[in-house]
């Protein structure tokens, strides 16, 4: 690729479409919504920045380690995931040695392969941090990559972009991080009794202890006994111990949801003393891998439970192979670009929950899918009728703007807008979150154009619907007004 330096400018009508009646109703409802504050309810930026409010390292640091939507582009072009300075964390890296990375020379290495990104959501993300967070007015490039990194880098040692400086600037009104069952809080204990603890708060994922198939899911129900003080040794002393740290998010770090990264939607509704064989198998590891599926699908159905006792959202993601690339996974560990999604099926799955909780009027679920075929078929039919469910958006490989626009438009007709939850941006990049909220903004401002343009809703409507979509519907989704 020429890396020669091109302008960078972003349009102030992208994504609004190229039919200039659309375009007009679009950019007047966006501008009713432009500046709404920002509503991130589950993500996985590192709470430590909030608590300690230290600068950022560097600009390799901050915006190529932590995103595996950039290094896996890369590695699918043959750039090695070391030179890129990725911590091994997986049980061979823990082993081998690794150098440190000038950061410099990661910086160079990401500018030099930069046109990769043409034409995805991660390219169109940059652009706008670029341009409209550090004010660059070129594209990144080879030739550009050393001015790039010392602009962004004395720009990253003010205080102006601390890190609780930066939620200002980007009108983040409340952030959700996302923490292991296990995990001590620390850094949200740091923040209580402070404005920030209400608008940094932690999401629960208990994955670590519900998925048999982790490596280390024997060892974490020990840590899962000592820290919540019941003997996970039998299965009602298992979920006795769950119940214990649903209870020491929701005070030690404010959450109002949980999370579940399952590999399927499958639930179960077994009797007690089936589920107390099942859990001893998957304990001792002496189970089967359709026993350790069947064990997350009562899971599943007994965590719905306890969202109907404590009133926690409840956020299911199903449809990912994780770590598909076994050899990554050896050396780097969990979430290195190698998920991939997989087709799933909800109606059937479902069923079992749904027939003990479906009706009831104290659950909440927000179902994601990595899987699009199923929009239409069985996502959109399923919370057009079920109280206790709502559609979460187009998600991880789906978050694009032809991605959005294809959940509106599949979903609408059958479940309606106010079945769904607004945005999320689900991201570990910091400073792409305007930039992603951003763009779900303008396709909403988009889609609902196209519709009064076709007259199927008035602008009256549309206005009042995309504010909903923007700010309202993210707020009571996730009980975010009784913080």
């Amino acid at each position: 690729m020429n890396n020669t330096i091109q302008a960078l400018s972003l349009h102030p009508e992208r994504l609004f479409g190229s039919d200039p009646a659309v375009v007009a109703i679009a950019r007047s409802l966006y501008l009713d919504v432009e500046s709404l504050p920002i509503i991130s309810p589950h993500g996985h930026t590192d709470p430590r920045w909030f608590a300690d409010n230290k600068h950022f390292g560097n600009p390799s640091e901050l915006l190529i380690k932590p995103d595996h939507y950039v290094f896996r582009m890369l590695y699918s072009q043959g750039v090695d995931m070391k030179s890129l300075g990725i911590p091994q964390h997986g049980f061979k890296g823990q082993m081998a040695e690794s150098a440190a990375i000038d950061p410099e020379v990661i910086w160079r290495i990401f500018a030099e392969h930069y046109y990769l990104l043409v034409g995805t959501p991660s390219g169109y993300w940059l652009d706008s941090v670029f341009a409209k967070v550090f004010g660059l007015t070129e594209k990144l490039c080879a030739e550009n990559a050393d001015r790039y990194y010392e602009r962004i880098n004395q720009t990253l040692a003010t205080d102006a972009f601390k890190p609780r400086a930066l939620m200002d600037k980007f009108n983040i009104e409340l952030l959700a991080t996302t923490e292991g069952a296990l995990d001590s809080l620390e850094h949200h204990k740091k923040l209580a009794d402070t404005p920030w603890a209400k608008r940094v708060i932690t999401t629960f994922r208990p994955d670590d202890v519900v998925d048999p198939d982790r490596e280390d899911f024997q060892g974490n129900l020990d840590v899962l006994s000592e820290i919540s003080g019941h003997d996970t040794a039998s299965w009602a002393g298992y979920l006795e111990a769950i119940r214990n740290r649903r209870a020491y998010f929701r005070k030690k770090g404010r959450a109002t949801a949980t999370d579940h990264g399952h590999p399927t939607a499958l639930t179960a509704d077994l009797s007690v003393s089936e589920s107390e064989k099942l859990y001893q198998k998957c304990r001792t590891g002496t189970s089967t891998e359709w026993e350790n599926e069947l064990f997350r699908a009562q899971m599943l159905t007994e965590l719905a439970g306890m969202s109907v006792e404590d009133g926690m959202v409840m956020q299911i993601h199903p449809g990912s192979h994780r770590n598909h690339n076994q050899q990554l996974f050896d050396v780097f560990g969990r979430d290195k670009g190698a998920d991939m999604p997989v087709a799933t099926e909800y109606v059937n799955a479902l069923k079992p929950l749904l027939g003990k909780y479906g009706n009831s009027k104290k659950l909440n679920i927000i179902l994601f899918t990595l899987d699009e075929t199923s929009y239409s078929r069985e996502l959109a039919p399923l919370a057009g009728h079920y109280p206790c469910l709502k559609l979460g958006p187009a998600w991880w490989f789906h978050d694009s703007p032809a991605g959005m626009m294809r959940f509106r438009q599949q979903t609408t007709e059958t479940a309606g807008f106010y079945n769904t939850v607004g945005f999320n941006d689900d991201t570990r990049a910091f400073l792409s979150i305007p930039a992603r909220h951003d763009v779900a903004r303008r396709v909403d401002c988009r889609y609902l154009a196209e519709l009064v343009a076709n007259h199927q809703i008035t602008e009256v409507e549309a206005r009042h619907v995309v504010h909903q979509l923007s700010y309202g519907l993210v707020k009571k989704a996730y009980n975010l007004d009784s913080l």
